[in-house]
């Protein structure tokens, strides 16, 4: 049983499918069913106006700008022999550089982790007042440690 008023035929002149969700094509206007519905399975001759894909620069991760004609391999090869910025020292820029106050101790952290009581940066092991012997106040005690006492004293 058809149903007259619904869907659309698939404009691809090898298919012609009755769609119920038929999808129409940004660049040329017609419409296609799912399975022609890209610019290069239905050959759409307006793809040229949509399809624009722009080069990266594989070492600076710039766009590199194409004319029409030129060949992207060739316009990326003289960027990178001309204009690229790629600066080999600041890949290799040090991601730890937190490192640990507690004498011995060499690790360093992404983050800095400081101490609440002391002011000073340890790593992850060392990070509370009793595990790096903390001298800013005369109770190494946590917050949940003050509460615990706090309550208890009333």
């Amino acid at each position: 049983m058809e149903f007259p008023g619904l869907g659309e035929h698939c404009s691809e002149r090898t298919c012609k499918q009755l769609d119920f969700l038929p999808l129409k094509c940004d660049a040329c206007g017609e419409v296609f069913c799912k399975d022609h519905i890209r610019y290069d399975d239905h050959k759409c001759s307006s793809a040229y106006k949509k399809n624009v894909q722009v080069p990266v620069c594989p070492l600076c991760n710039a766009p590199i700008p194409v004319q029409k004609g030129e060949i992207p391999d060739i316009v990326v090869g003289a960027h990178m022999d001309k204009d690229c910025k790629y600066n080999p020292a600041q890949q290799k820029q040090k991601i730890f550089t937190n490192k640990c106050l507690k004498p011995g101790c060499k690790r360093k952290e992404m983050m800095k982790v400081v101490c609440e009581q002391c002011g000073g940066n340890f790593c992850i092991k060392h990070r509370h007042p009793l595990d790096h012997d903390c001298k800013g106040s005369s109770h190494p005690i946590s917050k949940a440690g003050q509460m615990y006492l706090s309550c208890s004293v009333q």
